[in-house]
């Protein structure tokens, strides 16, 4: 008999329906109604939407509820090397046997009723949440929040929206208030929610939705504050002042998801062990890491190598801000994107900082930019750019003009992913 794997069948649940993404909650419902409703029986659920800094902040929470003894289920989207990073029970990824068994569970029952992929594979962590004993759910947002399928939660314990950018226009809409408007779809009424650092116009939705619903925010800049001092990071909020190291994961941007990590941590009443761990423990890769073993490391031999899947203009400016505060250095980007982000405006942070661009296509994605075009895109931004076959070739490529760069590979989640893949 031949052993089942668990990317067979997530094979199958893609041909489920048409479209990659079609908002709508109703096929959604129609099957955790088969699965006897597992959303109804879970732990206590924090359900984070965003533009920009969801997984971060997640992982700062997450890192500090088990800093206490907490077992903390986590779902998050994308997954970069394997699907069994979006579902985390009770500390660890899912095991291949125990996904296999699960998608092959869920997808029986759904019985090939048109849904997509997000929203089958959604319903299946949920089932697989409601099954192994927890203390926490943590919930992310695929996209948007209002119709996105993890909006399903009648009464979470708290709620979290991280900074509201331009991005995904096509689903959410063309402006930031229509934006933030979808995100703040999450709020439930009388849920307390931890709002960080947004743009007047997408603030003023999220309060206007939040009165109507009578849920208490916690709002960056009203609520609570958060500083870099000396090196440490500084929050403040009624409770008191909290003095702790820097976030271990760099940027000046994590100051202010850690900040919302600290906020929401407080409102769960977590104490300074858990405070200290979020700052210092959690993991998130992918987001400015440093690679420092593996193939593309030996390949480029005394460069500097890291690796970002930011891919709308708010991350390639937290980007380029983060890359300003590192020792000066000739900084090249190696960058693949996705054909619906907005190239040149995530590409324009960076003008006047990269002495030049290598422009890739991602492999195996059908909706990848490509090279010439990633390449159009980053002149348009004013920076010099050329083309490379793959991310090794422009590793080969720079290492010819300079002996010892600052190589960061960019642009995408996916290309991350296919880096990380490779990585080991």
């Amino acid at each position: 008999m031949t052993e089942v794997h668990s990317d067979a069948i997530l094979e199958r649940m893609l041909a489920l329906h048409p479209k990659y993404m079609d908002l709508v909650l109703d096929r959604v419902w129609a099957l955790l109604e088969k699965l006897g409703h597992p959303e109804r029986s879970l732990p206590p659920v924090i359900h984070l939407a965003g533009t920009n800094g969801k997984g971060s902040t997640q992982a700062m929470i997450r890192a500090g509820l088990e800093a206490e003894g907490h077992r903390v289920h986590a779902y998050t989207s994308p997954h970069l090397a394997r699907f069994h990073e979006r579902i985390r029970l009770a500390g660890t990824l899912i095991s291949e046997p125990d996904l296999t068994a699960l998608l092959d569970e869920v997808y029986a029952i759904n019985d090939g009723t048109p849904i997509t992929y997000f929203e089958i594979t959604t319903c299946a962590a949920l089932l697989a949440f409601a099954r192994t004993p927890a203390d926490y759910v943590l919930l992310e947002t695929g996209l948007g929040g209002r119709l996105d399928a993890t909006n399903v939660i009648e009464r979470p314990a708290l709620t979290v929206i991280t900074p509201v950018s331009m991005d995904h226009e096509t689903y959410l809409g063309d402006t930031l208030p229509k934006i933030a408007g979808e995100k703040a779809g999450i709020l439930k009424r009388g849920v307390p929610c931890v709002v960080g650092p947004q743009a007047p116009e997408g603030l003023e939705v999220i309060e206007d939705r939040a009165a109507r619903l009578g849920a208490p925010l916690l709002a960056h800049g009203q609520h609570w504050h958060v500083a870099e001092e000396h090196g440490r990071l500084v929050f403040q909020d009624e409770r008191g002042l909290l003095d702790l190291p820097r976030p271990n994961l760099p940027g000046r941007h994590q100051f202010d998801n850690a900040g919302a990590a600290l906020a929401a941590l407080r409102q769960l009443d977590c104490g300074e062990a858990a405070f200290e761990a979020a700052v210092t423990r959690a993991e998130w890769p992918a987001r400015m890491q440093r690679l420092r073993s593996g193939p593309f490391v030996d390949a480029a031999g005394g460069a500097e190598l890291w690796l970002d899947g930011g891919h709308n203009p708010a991350a390639g400016a937290a980007l380029a801000e983060h890359l300003s505060t590192l020792p000066a250095k000739p900084t090249y980007l190696i960058c693949g994107m996705l054909n619906t982000k907005d190239a040149t405006g995530y590409m324009r942070a960076f003008d006047g900082q990269v002495r030049a661009l290598h422009a890739v296509a991602i492999p195996g994605e059908t909706n990848t930019l490509s090279a010439e075009d990633t390449a159009a895109a980053a002149r348009r931004a004013g920076l010099q750019a050329e083309t490379a076959v793959s991310p090794s070739d422009a590793i080969a490529t720079i290492l010819r003009e300079t002996p010892e760069p600052r190589i960061l590979i960019c642009g995408s989640l996916y290309l991350a992913g296919n880096i990380l893949r490779d990585h080991g």
